[in-house]
């Protein structure tokens, strides 16, 4: 029996058509970003009532290093603007 294998493929042009039909579909070009996120700012008496309870916490504790991602995420935010 014959492979029908071949004939339930399409061929390399049809891709080449489909895929420059569907980049046609864009609405912005490659160098328009995203709109950079707010950086909410906090007071010097909020930031040291946050140092103080983050000192408060037990050795090891979770939140410490997710709050040490959330700096980064602050850090990469501001360099956005």
């Amino acid at each position: 029996m014959p492979s029908t294998a071949k004939c339930s493929t399409l061929p390399p042009v049809a891709l080449l058509i489909v895929t420059l039909w569907l980049t046609g579909c864009a609405t912005a070009g490659s160098e328009t970003r995203a709109p950079c996120p707010p950086v909410v700012e906090y007071s010097s008496g909020n930031q040291a009532r946050a140092a103080d309870e983050v000192e408060a916490l037990p050795e090891g504790a979770v939140i410490v290093r997710m709050l040490s991602d959330y700096a980064v995420l602050r850090d990469q935010a501001r360099a956005c603007r």
